[in-house]
This record gives C-alpha cells, sequence and structure tokens, in this order.
C-alpha cells in the first residue's frame, strides 16, 4: 500500500470478519474456523471505499492473525488468493491444493 494512511483493522470475532470502518462505511474480510484452518471466505469493499489499499490491509491482518494462531489458510475469497499470489511470505500458511 503506497498511502501514508494507516486504518485500524477490527478483529470482530463476533461476525467472524476483520473489518475496517471509514466514514461511515465497512470493508471486510469474513472467514470461518475449522479446527486448526481458517477459511477466507470473501473480502468486500463498498465502492465509496475503493482505491485506498483497504483490502490489502485487512487481508494481510487476516494472513498474519492466521501466522500468530498456527493456522492453515483456506483462501476461497479469490482477492486473498491473489493477494498471497503477490505476497510468497504467506504461501507458506496455504492449504496444499490451495497453492499456485
Amino acid at each position: 500500500m503506497t498511502s501514508e494512511v494507516e486504518w485500524p483493522v477490527i478483529h470482530n470475532t463476533a461476525a467472524k470478519r476483520f473489518e475496517i470502518s471509514l466514514d461511515g462505511k465497512v470493508a471486510f474480510s469474513k472467514y470461518l474456523l475449522a479446527g486448526e484452518m481458517i477459511v477466507i471466505e470473501h473480502t468486500e469493499v463498498p465502492v465509496e471505499l475503493e482505491g485506498k489499499g483497504l483490502a490489502s490491509l485487512i487481508v494481510r491482518t487476516a494472513l498474519d492473525y492466521a501466522r500468530a494462531q498456527k493456522l492453515k489458510v483456506m483462501p476461497l475469497c479469490p482477492f486473498t488468493a491473489g493477494f498471497i499470489h503477490r505476497h510468497p511470505e504467506y504461501q507458506d500458511l496455504v492449504l496444499e491444493g490451495y497453492r499456485y
């Protein structure tokens, strides 16, 4: 992300998502926990918030959480899968069969 601004990412465990609230809108990445695995299902950024790097920040936070918790990642979300592809330092987290 090239922006100088860093927005706080909240881990909303009740909603099972990582999120950023900005200007009355919420960008988020939704997940499920299954044993020792986190399934990242969907990432969504409202149109009004696009282009700020929020999705990347949220996904990076989710992947850092997975690493800290020693969880394997199943990236069902296309954005998350693409992010991991562009950031190979996260490849070791990905379940076999979901790696590029």
